[in-house]
């Protein structure tokens, strides 16, 4: 009978320096997603390079609110959390830690990391219904983190794990004269960030101004802006959609400060698919209702209120409340709620839809300027033509 072959471990630094490569690529990963997660809110013409699909797409990913975590993007979570493992790993390469030391606390914490792993990979299958290519990324990181500590677990620690992490503690404390120092800091910068970080991805629209003039095109459209503009843009969007609500937000702030110049005419396109026949699948549910309401609040002089608070409350919640939805633009609840069966509202947002398609608008947002079609942004010539 042949004796099992025994496994002579690879030398210490090997593993040890393939945790660290690791725990260093997550870092890296975790700031490319921070810096893209803060394109998408803040840069109009923003497209990272994994926007595939509608199934493969970071940012998508980015644009729903599971990216926000105790008011903190869920990306800078992901530079702390691996810079809080390489503080421990640092103590691991230490003399003293006679390579079996702060491993057990190593393997608990890439615990962690893959379980919460998991939980981002079923938020994004049953959710958000879309990939983020570098989130994946990061999943394979936290599972090799994984796999790499239990790994040197194996092949040199001695001590049980419960009873190990209870020497990790220890040794610790042993060093507590610069472990307290690193570990107080460490808090007091997540404290600070918790504080103050910016809320970019949070949008508003400028208070809707009296000396900016609204009225209704000889079609019947609304709009804003000036009486005689030197740019018309009309916008064909739907208040579920992301890249409209940024670019609509960017269009009012932009009439705002050139108001006798810009004119902005609105149109409806919801991607609902009970409302729109080229989405064939289940998709911005609610986005067609939506229209229907702010088409209710312009027969009552209130479009541009009810359109600024539509788009400020798309993607914060997945249930629109019509009651609270009346109250912010000062309108009837009871009417508001009827006004979806409506068939003279109805026929006008079909219409919206059936004009865009006519124009070969595919998606949104959409705009019209001079009887071109733009999908998605505004070329900037176009625009600085007005801009001072």
């Amino acid at each position: 009978m042949k004796k099992a072959k025994k496994i002579i471990p690879l030398p210490f630094p090997f593993y040890f320096w393939t945790v660290a490569a690791l725990a260093v690529a997550g870092v890296l990963d975790s700031i490319y997603l921070s810096i893209s997660h803060y394109r998408v809110y803040t840069d109009i013409a923003y497209e990272s390079f994994c926007a595939i699909s509608r199934s493969i797409n970071c940012d998508t990913v980015s644009q729903s609110p599971y990216s926000i975590f105790i008011s903190i993007p869920v990306p800078v979570w992901g530079i702390i959390g691996y810079a809080f493992y390489l503080l421990f790993l640092t103590f691991a390469w230490s003399r003293e830690a006679q390579k079996q030391k702060m491993w057990p606390i190593l393997l608990f914490i890439s615990l962690a990391f893959s379980i919460y792993s998991v939980i981002l990979a079923y938020i994004s299958t049953f959710y958000i219904h879309s990939y983020c290519m570098m989130c994946i990324v990061s999943f394979g990181i936290n599972f090799l983190l994984l796999y790499y500590t239990w790994l040197v677990r194996k092949r040199f620690g001695k001590p049980g794990i419960i009873k190990g992490l209870m020497l990790d503690i220890g040794f610790l404390w042993e060093k507590k004269k610069k472990t307290i120092p690193v570990f107080l800091s460490f808090l007091c910068i997540i404290t600070f960030l918790l504080i103050s970080f910016p809320s970019y991805w949070k949008y508003s629209p400028p208070v809707l101004s009296k000396t900016i003039l609204t009225g209704i095109t000889d079609d019947g459209y609304p709009w804003i802006g000036a009486d005689k503009p030197v740019l018309e843009i009309t916008e064909f969007t739907d208040y579920q959609c992301f890249q409209c609500k940024k670019m609509h937000f960017y269009l009012r702030k932009l009439v705002e400060k050139n108001a006798a110049k810009i004119r902005l005419i609105h149109r409806h396109f919801p991607m609902d698919h009970n409302y729109n026949p080229i989405v064939k699948e289940r998709f911005h549910v609610g986005a067609g209702a939506m229209a229907l309401f702010a088409e209710y609040a312009q027969t009552q002089g209130k479009f541009w209120e009810m359109n600024d608070v539509l788009f400020a409350i798309a993607g914060s919640t997945n249930v629109l409340n019509i009651k609270k939805l009346a109250e912010k633009v000062g309108l009837d609840y009871r009417a508001l709620s009827y006004s979806t069966k409506n068939r003279i509202i109805r026929y006008k947002v079909k219409h919206d839809i059936a004009i865009g398609l006519k124009l070969g608008i595919n998606g949104t947002p959409g705009y019209v300027i001079d009887g071109k079609v733009y999908l998605g942004q505004i070329p900037p010539e176009i625009l600085s033509i007005v801009l001072d």
